[in-house]
């Protein structure tokens, strides 16, 4: 009499029809086939609204520094676009077609100042004052030539270094219960902006009563550029000064963590803080690396 399909006895044991394993590793390949419907995934590329809209509410450094980012999508320095609640760049937005346009009409005049200011400093009988003035304001205009190099090659990193920006201030609110509030820094963006380029008006007009072969439509060429080189020292200022206010912040944090019993998490939370801090301090010198190359090298040909 044959034995029953589903088990047989041997010695006294049941053999089970499954391998010893379990009953799982016997089905087949399909039963392990999940059927994925469109209402069971979310695409990458939708954002979350709600989350976007909250690191907007919280991102007060971005309202600080508004001023200063529009005047550089103006002058077409650094032509990221802010979103809500994010800030991106791209190589063929309306911000940086903007770019193109103006650079290409800035590089246009510059050019005809660059050669009628070279063949002024090359007219012989001139003094050594003369020739030493004229070099320093020839290489001026330098700069801007190298500016799609030394700005715009970074704007994926300055987008970048934006949006660490905005996620600390989210995660400081979650991690502390303290909003970030930059207070009088927003009045100091603002009036830096118009510094920058009064004081790179008067420096030409300056040099139009000065020097002789300085005629007047020549510092048209280089209000830009001057305005451009004290807007960098203005976003370094509020950069460094925000991230010091910031830093103080989380050291009293952790003051108060100290002084209390029990507070490990929380000293880990202030850990993590700091290490954030120490990223975008990184990330701001890999963002604006180029642009401040370019002023280096301007202090460069200037003070040699």
């Amino acid at each position: 009499m044959s034995k029953p399909p589903m088990a047989a006895q041997m010695d006294g044991q049941f053999l089970s029809p499954y391998p010893p394993e379990g009953p799982d590793v016997s089905r087949r390949k399909s039963d392990n086939i999940r059927i994925v419907t469109p209402e069971t995934v979310r695409p990458e590329h939708v954002p979350d609204n709600e989350l976007l809209e909250k690191l907007h509410t919280y991102d007060n450094f971005y309202q600080t520094t508004k001023s200063l980012l529009i005047l550089f999508q103006i002058m077409g320095v650094m032509p990221i676009q802010r979103l809500r609640g994010k800030t991106i760049f791209r190589w063929f937005s309306a911000n940086t077609c903007w770019a193109y346009f103006v650079y290409t009409v800035e590089t246009i005049f510059v050019s005809i100042v660059f050669k009628e200011r070279l063949v002024l400093i090359l007219k012989p009988g001139k003094r050594f004052d003369e020739y030493i003035y004229g070099v320093i304001f020839l290489s001026i205009l330098i700069p801007h030539f190298l500016l799609p190099l030394g700005a715009w090659r970074n704007g994926q990193e300055v987008a970048r270094f934006k949006n660490m920006w905005t996620k600390f201030q989210l995660k400081y609110f979650k991690m502390t219960g303290t909003v970030i509030k930059f207070h009088r820094l927003t009045l100091t963006t603002y009036s830096l902006c118009v510094l920058s380029w009064l004081v790179g008006i008067l420096i030409m007009l300056a040099q139009y009563y000065l020097q002789p072969d300085m005629l007047l439509w020549h510092t048209f060429g280089y209000y830009h550029i001057l305005a451009m080189l004290n807007c960098l020292c203005t976003l370094w200022y509020i950069n460094c000064t925000a991230k010091g206010r910031v830093a103080g912040w989380i050291a009293e944090k952790l003051q108060e963590a100290l002084q209390t019993k029990g507070s490990a998490k929380k000293l880990l939370t202030i850990g993590k803080l700091w290490v954030d801090l120490s990223h975008m301090m990184q990330q701001l010198g890999t963002a604006y690396s180029g642009m401040y190359a370019l002023y280096c090298l301007l202090v460069l040909l200037t003070t040699i």
